[in-house]
């Protein structure tokens, strides 16, 4: 499947000259070196500014980031890494079957990490019980600075033992246990069910099905009970019937949607737990012919991209997925450079409403 020989012994070689030519016209990677004789400091100073570090005048760190970035310069990891005591690298652990949601949270997380110049490392944790095993084996294997964790990887209290025995800096995000002394961002999902159930009964919805996300997440719970509450504040009884367990993807939306459309007294709205579900619930009116809103109002959570292009698009609470990604990473840095533990942070959601809700059928 290779060359012919012929090809090999006709095709012409370039000249000695030709080679030394194009040798030299392939850029130089420019040195910390560089910097510092550009900038007129010592190679130290450059290294401090940039690992931003105190004790450098603000005119010399001005001096030097002008020249870093007049020179293209990129400093390299491994020779950052043994100049410190630090890998600058950060490790993302999730789990979260919902690829629109992983993806705010890895943007998040990178776009914090590329303004201090730390790189994100990426794992995606399968099961439950290798959860501990693995995340331990990766922080040996790799020297990561610190962790982020995400739900439900964060609510592993196993895992957070392990890791404060060993003292290994991490931030957890929408942990069920927020009064652990361990740093923290969180978004009340609670009370953003609650807001976007009552949203639906304002609608004139009274028989509204909910998708419940997965049994493992804290937040699942806590949408549930949003829900429930917002029900009862309205002198909804609650039915058992119009609750179904969805597992945070397509297809169990789409399986639980089929169970409560298929009902006698089927309801006029479905509020799934998050976008992906709502897009299976949006397929399960699609096969019956039912159309959205007119005949059935369709909610999700999260807003991710799929809120945006399926159609219609969906109603949905916007969870700030990509800034809470962003505060944990701020906080585990924050962490790093003082050696404190930063306080916890409170993220706020609000109502996106398209055209995928709307009054019930008369």
């Amino acid at each position: 499947g290779g060359l012919p020989c012929w090809f090999l012994l006709l095709s012409p070689r370039p000249a000695p000259t030709e080679i030394r030519r194009m040798t030299s016209a392939t850029p130089r990677r420019t040195k910390i070196q560089d910097v510092a004789a550009a900038a007129g400091v010592a190679i130290k100073t450059v290294s401090r500014v940039l690992n931003d570090e105190p004790n450098v005048r603000a005119a010399t760190r001005e001096r030097v980031l002008a020249v870093v970035k007049q020179l293209n310069y990129h400093p390299s990891l491994s020779a950052r890494s043994l100049a410190g005591r630090r890998s600058y690298l950060i490790g993302l652990i999730y789990g979260n079957p919902s690829a629109n949601y992983i993806v705010d949270v890895q943007q998040g997380a990178m776009a914090r990490c590329q303004e201090a110049r730390f790189q994100v490392l990426m794992h995606q944790v399968h099961t439950p019980d290798q959860r501990l095993r693995e995340v331990l084996g990766l922080v040996d294997e790799t020297h990561v600075d610190g962790l982020v964790l995400t739900a439900p990887i964060s609510e592993d209290a196993a895992l957070i033992q392990a890791l404060q025995a060993r003292e290994i800096p991490f931030v957890r995000m929408s942990p069920d246990d927020a009064a652990h002394p361990s740093p923290h961002v969180t978004m009340d999902d609670a009370a953003a069910a609650h807001e976007m159930t009552e949203y639906l009964i304002q609608l004139g919805h009274r028989r509204i099905g909910f998708i419940a996300g997965h049994p493992g997440h804290y937040a699942s719970a806590q949408r549930l009970l949003g829900y429930r509450q917002a029900l009862q504040a309205h002198g909804i009884p609650a039915d058992a019937h119009l609750e179904r367990q969805g597992a945070f993807d397509f297809e169990s939306g789409l399986t639980a949607a089929r169970e409560l459309l298929a009902l006698h007294r089927p309801p006029t709205a479905i509020f799934a737990s998050n976008d992906d579900m709502a897009a299976g619930a949006l397929r399960a009116a699609h096969e019956l012919g039912w159309s959205v809103p007119e005949r059935l109002s369709i909610a999700g959570f999260d807003d991710t991209y799929i809120a945006r292009i399926v159609c219609p698009p969906l109603t949905s609470v916007h969870q700030p997925t990509y800034e809470l990604a962003h505060a944990a990473t701020d906080l585990l840095l924050q962490m790093l450079h003082t050696g404190l533990t930063p306080d916890p942070v409170n993220l706020t959601h609000h109502l996106v409403c398209r055209a995928s809700t709307a009054a019930p059928p008369c």
